[in-house]
This record gives structure tokens, sequence and C-alpha cells, in this order.
């Protein structure tokens, strides 16, 4: 067993990179540029949410009070006229990437926290390369990748969007463990 505590060098170090593929990902290869689609008339979609003041936060529309509300015939109704859909408002404004990029740097951090607890659970100093690899890479994968999937099944985020965030799961996933196999504990 390899405590925690012991491994902050490829805790850190494998978030670091992660952070780093990321930036690489977003900034240079262009497959997520089409992850979300542009609303028809965009202009005045937007003048007419403008005017209903909606605060931050994640609405849908339409939206029954519970199970009993769903039956009834005018909420029915509403679902066959569309629009159906989930709505996520912002704060207007430039977005707060700094905010955002710290947060992901500790999501980063905490992913590999979970890879050293589980890593180092099951293996003890000097296991190989490989071994490390293994379990560090799938629990790495596990935290970047596998509950994205949720937002496919229950709220329709489309197929091909939540794949390609799986492939950056996957690549994230295979730093760590590189990460970790390398300065694993001799």
């Amino acid at each position: 067993m390899v405590p925690v505590p012991s491994l902050w060098l490829p805790i850190l170090l494998s978030a670091v990179i992660v952070f780093v593929v990321s930036w690489m990902i977003h900034m240079f290869l262009r497959y997520h540029r089409n992850d979300f689609g542009r609303v028809p008339s965009e202009d005045q979609v937007m003048d007419a949410l403008r005017s209903f003041n909606i605060p931050p936060g994640e609405y849908m529309i339409p939206r029954a009070d519970g199970p009993e509300g769903m039956r009834k015939p005018e909420f029915i109704e509403k679902l066959k006229r569309g629009p159906v859909a989930l709505l996520t408002v912002m704060k207007p404004g430039v977005p707060n990437m700094g905010s955002s990029l710290v947060q992901w740097f500790l999501y980063c951090v905490v992913v590999s926290i979970f890879a050293a607890y589980v890593t180092g659970r099951t293996l003890g100093p000097g296991a190989t390369y490989l071994h490390v690899f293994r379990f560090a890479g799938t629990t790495a994968f596990c935290g970047y990748a596998l509950a994205l999937w949720q937002s496919t099944i229950w709220y329709k985020r489309p197929w091909t969007v939540t794949l390609k965030l799986n492939f950056d799961g996957l690549l994230y996933a295979l730093f760590t463990a590189g990460t970790f196999g390398w300065l694993w504990p001799r």
C-alpha cells in the first residue's frame, strides 16, 4: 500500500500535464468547434429571452411540477407544440476564464487524488509501470469521462459530443497513468 500524501508529485504533475493537454486540444485541434449549434434567428431569440430577465441557472422548457403534472393534457400539448429545451443561463458579459481555468485545474487535481488513492490502495511500492498505469489510468478515465454519458442519456446532448469528450478523457487518463507509472515509488 502507498499512502496518498506520498504521491503528491504524480498527483500535481499529472494535473498540470492534463491541464496543458486540455489547453492544446481546445486551442489547436478543431474537433470541438461544432459541439454547440447556433440558434436560428439568434439576435431575435436573445432579445426575446433578455426581456424576461431570467437569472443565471438551469431551466427546462416546458417543466411540469412533478409526475402528476407530466400527465396533464395541457403539459402534453406543450411538449407536442415545442420547443422542448434545456436552457443554461449564464451571467451577461465576458466569461471569467480565469475562474473556470482554476476550477478545471482543481478538478484535475481531484481526479488525480482519486487515481492515487485507488492505485495506492491496490499496489505497493515497487509495482511495475504497467500495473500502475492500468489502475491509475482506469480510475482517471472514470473521473474524466464516464459521468458525461448521463448528459446524453437524460438531457439529450448529442452522442457525438459525448464521445469526443470521452476521447479527451481517454487522453487525460493516458497522461495521468503515464505520470503515475513513471513516478511510482520504487
